[in-house]
This record gives structure tokens, C-alpha cells and sequence, in this order.
């Protein structure tokens, strides 16, 4: 479907819980979540109805999102539903890799293709930091177990943030020699009000650039990410750039919330509702939704915050 704009709409983004394991500091509260009424939340089989839904107005990539969805205990059972929706070709997965050593193969054989891993840095230290109560090893046994599974696809999330990984940026690059892996950096969104990050900590993608001078340029594939590669790598070096150098023009994606709020932009604060619908009221609120979809989410900074009213566990991304 196209929208008003002129975008081709063809990516949903389906958080599964607003829950997690961790308790990142850019994410989440540090007490967690107040754990909402099961009857406020998607089922399986409406988070089902809304990916067919999704797929009759043209969606073709779906990404299962949190929260961390390994921590839905029917996730297994919800990837493969989705992944035999008609129209649907691309099923992935994101989460933070604590528990892929025990379900790594079981969502492979679901039918998932691919899988974001998150990994902020590879000192256990501020791993601790960062994610206030995780195991880097856990993150780390995750990915090995990802990579004997024969995913498609893996790529590892890093948000960047300065005065904390910054210094790590080679590092992690050096990832992509040492894996088949694609490492993709991501500019800190200022998504809630906190304190935890002050202003030196929103640094622009290009820093990456500069600490990585020997960086190659690599051809565009589809996705929003400035796409490099270091000299014998295995897996390209990507950036991701919403706050300096936004990317709305070419934004062709919804989101959906477990709540059953669908996000037409995940900055703004309109969201329309999907709890209790059929699939054929579901279609058309989805039809309206990408209408509505905005041209851009306005100026992001440390000073100019997100209007997305919701932590970035309570809508996945």
C-alpha cells in the first residue's frame, strides 16, 4: 500500500510483550513495568489476525519485537503462525541473545529467517552497566548459538552513546571480521526523560566514520542503513541515523504494539487501536492508519525529546 506520501508500506513491526529480562538503560525503567491485565493485551491469535491483515495491504517483512520476546512463553508458536501467513516472506526477530541458546533452533525451525541481536559493548563491566542486571557471556552464548542454527541473516544492534561505547566502536566493528555478521550502530533517541543520558551522549553516526577511517562504502540493499564494510570482513558495518540525519522519506514501516496500538510513526503519539477487532476491522483501521502515516517525526535531540509518550520496550522499535 502506498501512503500519502508516496512510501510503499511493506514492514510491521509486531511487539509480542512490553516485558524483558534486562533492564537497559535507554529502554526501560529500571523497576521494570507495571505488568498490564492479560485482557489488555493482543492474543496470539489477534497478533496472528493482524499480520494477515497486514499482509493484505501489501506488508511482505515482519519483525517480531518486545520488550524481549523470547520471554513470551508462546513465542515459538507465534513466530510459526506468522511465518505461514500468506504474503508474508521475511519473519525476524529481535532480542538481546540471553535466551537464544535455548530456543535458537526451535525459532529456526519456525520459520524465522533472520535475528537482530542486541549488544552494546563488549566489556562485562558495562554490559552490567548498561543493562542493569545482564550476563554479557549470556549475550555472547546467544550469538555463537544464532550462528551454528544457520540463520539467513544475523545482525547485532548497537546504539551509540557517547561516553559510554564510543570507545569501543572499533571493536565492535572488528565483530564483522571475526563473525558473518552484519554490526549495525544506532544513534541514542532521546525517547524519555530519565537523566540517565546527558547531552555528550547523543553523538551523530558519523562519528563512526571517523574512528573508522578505513571504512569501504557499500551499495544501499534496501534498508535504512548507511552501509560500510572494513577491509576482510565478513558482514558490513551499518549506521543508522534518526536523530542527525533522519530517514522518513524512505521510512515504508508500522508498528504495532502488544497492547494493540498500531504507530503509524514511532515518534509520534497518535496511535489507533486494533483490541477487539476482526480482520476485516482490522484492514481498515490498518488502511487509515498508513493514510495518516506523518511525512517525519519532527527534530530529535537531547533538548527536542520523542513525542512517542512510551518507552521503547512498549512499542519495539
Amino acid at each position: 500500500m502506498i501512503d500519502t506520501y508516496g512510501r510503499e508500506i511493506t514492514y510491521l513491526r509486531l511487539s509480542v510483550t512490553e516485558l524483558c529480562n534486562l533492564r537497559c538503560r535507554y529502554c526501560m525503567p529500571e523497576d521494570g513495568v507495571c505488568k498490564k491485565r492479560h485482557e489488555d493485551m493482543l492474543t496470539q491469535e489477534e497478533m496472528v489476525t493482524a499480520v494477515r491483515a497486514a499482509a493484505a495491504l501489501g506488508i511482505r517483512k515482519l519483525r517480531i519485537t518486545g520488550g524481549e520476546p523470547l520471554v513470551k512463553a508462546n513465542i515459538v508458536g507465534l513466530c510459526r503462525d506468522a511465518a505461514a501467513v500468506e504474503g508474508i516472506r521475511e519473519v525476524c526477530l529481535t532480542t538481546n541473545g540471553t535466551l537464544l541458546p535455548k530456543l535458537a533452533q526451535q525459532l529456526r525451525d519456525a520459520g524465522v529467517k533472520r535475528l537482530n541481536i542486541s549488544l552494546d559493548t563488549l566489556n562485562e563491566e558495562k554490559f552490567r552497566y548498561i543493562t542493569r542486571i545482564g550476563s554479557l557471556q549470556d549475550a555472547l552464548n546467544g550469538l555463537e548459538t544464532a550462528l551454528a542454527c544457520g540463520f539467513e541473516k544475523i545482525k547485532i544492534n548497537s546504539v551509540l552513546i557517547g561516553g559510554f561505547n564510543d570507545n569501543e566502536i572499533p571493536e565492535l566493528a572488528d565483530l564483522t571480521r571475526r563473525y558473518p555478521v552484519d554490526v549495525r550502530f544506532i544513534e541514542l533517541m532521546p525517547m524519555y526523560d530519565s537523566g540517565d543520558f546527558g547531552p555528550e551522549a547523543f553523538i551523530p553516526y558519523t562519528t563512526v566514520t571517523e574512528r573508522l577511517p578505513e571504512l569501504i562504502p557499500m551499495p544501499a540493499d534496501g534498508g535504512v542503513a548507511k552501509l560500510y564494510r572494513l577491509p576482510d570482513a565478513f558482514g558490513n558495518v551499518g549506521l543508522i541515523s534518526p536523530v542527525s540525519a533522519h530517514f522518513c522519506a524512505e521510512c515504508n514501516r508500522i508498528r504495532l504494539t502488544a497492547d494493540g496500538k498500531l504507530k503509524p510513526c514511532l515518534h509520534s503519539s497518535d496511535e489507533i487501536s486494533l483490541k477487539g477487532l476482526d480482520y476485516d476491522g482490522m484492514l481498515e483501521t490498518m488502511r487509515s492508519a498508513i493514510l495518516a502515516k506523518p511525512k517525519w517525526h519532527g527534530e530529535l535531540s537531547y533538548r527536542e525529546r520523542s513525542h512517542a509518550n512510551r518507552n521503547m520496550n512498549q512499542i519495539g522499535g
